[in-house]
């Protein structure tokens, strides 16, 4: 695992060493055990790397034979060993006993095309010198972060924005668009940063540079959501069982110990039972809870990890974060509206103190049909049989309604046709609440950006199943922007590498194939992948209802943390940007302190003044890490485990 970055040039303009160094500065906790860097001819690429295979030798970037061709990879090959010993044979000679190396052999004998043989999570740069070509390349799934752009006549890339925001050509100007879809969604859009000119690599994505053309970015892999009818439910429930444990056994190679998140809940506990049946040493587990019973797994993970006899470690969060949120900015890179990432950190921040690589059991319910939100959709599909007429009553009673009178919204949902009813639901600052929420002035530089559209277009283009088509705009939308990117950012933030083996791209293509009908059954979620766990698992961890990986978020922001909303929300700094609509902004806060659940709506705008303090606000100034204090939240443990207060800093 690692940090990279990288500047090209092909008009001569010069790239000093120390920008390369700058900007592996901002990547140190990706990589806190080494640093490298090559420079030649208008070429520079860098890395920080974090030591998991060849502990020795492992040092990038990497090389070819004659040193024509040159990597640097973050991430991991799990199927790295049979690709070297194939390459041997075709008389290729090694030099490390890293996976990285295998890129540079696999490239010089297919180009681009190399990315399909390989098996993990990347983002990776290949520079041929003899070419003068670029070649980047992001997983197929979106679990490593790759970020680039071109400035002053330089094409950059980094696996993190604020690498970028290291190089002084680089403008620090607020992409619109991106803002939009933050709000929509709390997160940034696919292809874009909230930086103008900064992009991101989209999943299942290379991107070629050379002297005569322009960057051109193609899709190397696409996942389809088709039923496979030839098999029973039976027979699909042993594959499924088989290519489960075929992804955990690649998951576990690694050259230091592996332990896993364990949240309690289904798929979490599926990975630590197929890992205990592989391991010859005891797992360590890693869990979060909360005094608040309704958001608390702890009971079912313990129950998970006495069955499987885990080294288990847990950590009750109090509502303590005013000194984490300056970390979160710095760490999360962009604006981000989901609140999980504070217990993802802490738990993170947990299982970094014992070890290197944990197994998580992100990309089950996207999968799997695990989302509750799939149930009500399920329910709510009776809508579509209102005929026109009655729909735009609805719509109309609903607009007659004053904004906070009671089942205003609920009317507004049930007027909408499908698809437009999933992203009413799913969405949080809808457009006509972004025009009262934004400035005039805001407005006009949003225009007509309406993020709700481009997932619209793509609900409307599928057919086949109405689960299935949600699950593809989720694993192409929320997975990777939300889901991944909190677990990437707030992993490496502790120098953890998080793997996902529910997301071994094999794995996926398999449960692709699963009937949505085997998914969500009879109003029950995951149904086939329960099956397939009956008897590995506790009964109470298969049965019990789903919680999700929340925080208590709308009762801290009403009780211990509403000095702070006040304090970023209303402050003259955040009025001054005229971005905000500050009488609309009080208004959403009196609305939250009244018992509105809005606590994920303001948590986003919290977000992003957070974030615009920590790099807009320095545009002439390298952005460099605050400063880290002892444990910003407050922890407790049963007497089975270790308190973290009682761990060094």
């Amino acid at each position: 695992m690692c940090g990279i970055a990288g500047i090209v040039s092909h008009k001569h303009q010069a790239i000093d060493v120390e920008e390369l160094h700058a900007m592996c500065a901002a990547l140190v906790s990706r990589g806190p055990d080494d640093e490298g860097t090559f420079l030649k001819d208008g070429a520079g690429l860098a890395m920080r790397r974090l030591s998991i295979i060849d502990l020795e030798t492992g040092h990038q970037p990497v090389s070819n034979e004659d040193g024509s061709i040159w990597v640097v990879l973050n991430g991991e090959i799990y199927n790295y060993r049979e690709l070297r010993n194939d390459l041997e044979r075709r008389g290729h000679r090694f030099s490390t006993a890293t996976d990285t190396e295998v890129i540079v052999h696999l490239y010089e004998e297919h180009g681009a095309d190399c990315v399909q043989a390989l098996r993990g999570m990347f983002a990776f740069a290949v520079w041929d010198g003899a070419r003068r070509r670029l070649t980047l390349a992001r997983d197929r799934i979106g679990i490593k972060p790759l970020y680039y752009g071109t400035a002053a006549g330089r094409f950059m890339f980094a696996s993190e924005l604020k690498a970028l925001l290291q190089l002084p050509e680089v403008d620090r100007r607020l992409n619109w668009e991106s803002l939009a879809h933050l709000l929509a969604y709390g997160t940034t859009p696919p292809g874009e940063s909230i930086v103008d000119g900064i992009h991101k690599l989209e999943p299942g994505h290379r991107l070629r540079l050379d002297p005569k053309h322009e960057p051109v970015v193609e899709r190397y892999w696409e996942l389809r959501f088709q039923p496979d009818a030839r098999r029973s439910e039976e027979e699909t429930v042993e594959e499924l069982r088989t290519k489960l444990h075929e992804s955990i056994r690649y998951h576990l190679v690694s050259d230091v110990p592996v332990g896993a998140f364990l949240s309690g809940g289904i798929d979490s506990s599926a990975v630590v039972a197929s890992m205990a049946g592989m391991s010859t040493s005891r797992i360590k587990t890693f869990s979060i809870g909360f005094r608040e019973q309704e958001f608390d797994e702890l009971p079912y993970a313990r129950l998970v990890a006495k069955r499987f006899g885990t080294d288990h470690h847990e950590l009750v969060l109090e509502p303590d974060v005013m000194d984490l949120l300056d970390h979160l900015a710095w760490d999360l890179d962009e604006p981000f509206g989901d609140s999980s990432a504070i217990p993802t950190y802490m738990v993170a921040r947990l299982a970094g103190r014992h070890v290197k690589v944990v197994l998580s059991g992100d990309g089950g319910d996207e999968l799997f049909g695990g989302y509750d939100k799939y149930v009500v959709e399920g329910r709510d599909r009776m809508a579509r049989f209102l005929p026109g007429s009655v729909r735009a009553l609805l719509a109309r009673t609903s607009d007659a309604l004053p904004e906070d009178a009671k089942g205003k919204q609920y009317l507004e949902y049930l007027s909408k046709p499908d698809g437009e009813r999933y992203l009413y639901a799913t969405t949080l600052f809808r457009h006509d609440h972004q025009q009262r929420l934004l400035t005039d002035w805001a407005r006009e530089q949003v225009g007509a950006a309406q993020p709700e559209r481009s997932c619209l277009d793509r609900l409307r283009r599928h057919e086949g199943h109405w689960l299935s088509i949600l699950q593809d705009l989720d694993f192409r939308h929320y997975l990777p922007l939300d889901i991944l990117t909190k677990v990437d950012r707030m992993s490496m933030a502790h120098s953890l590498e998080a793997r996902v083996p529910l997301l071994d791209h094999p794995f996926v293509e398999f449960a692709a194939t699963i009937p949505a009908d085997w998914k969500l059954h009879r109003g029950k979620t995951k149904h086939i992948f329960v099956k397939a766990l009956r008897g590995l698992l506790p009964d109470e961890v298969l049965d019990r209802s789903k919680k999700g990986f929340g925080v208590p978020l709308n009762r801290w922001l009403r009780g211990p943390l509403r000095p702070l909303v006040k304090e970023l929300l209303l402050s003259d700094t955040f009025r001054r940007r005229g971005i905000f609509d500050a009488g609309y902004v009080k208004r959403l806060i009196e609305r939250q302190e009244q018992g509105r659940p809005l606590d994920l709506h303001l948590w986003t705008l919290m977000s992003f003044e957070l974030w615009c303090r920590t790099f807009m606000d320095r545009r002439t100034a390298p952005v460099t890490q605050p400063a880290r204090r002892p444990s910003p939240l407050t922890g407790r443990m049963p007497a089975h485990g270790r308190s973290l207060a009682s761990w060094p800093s």
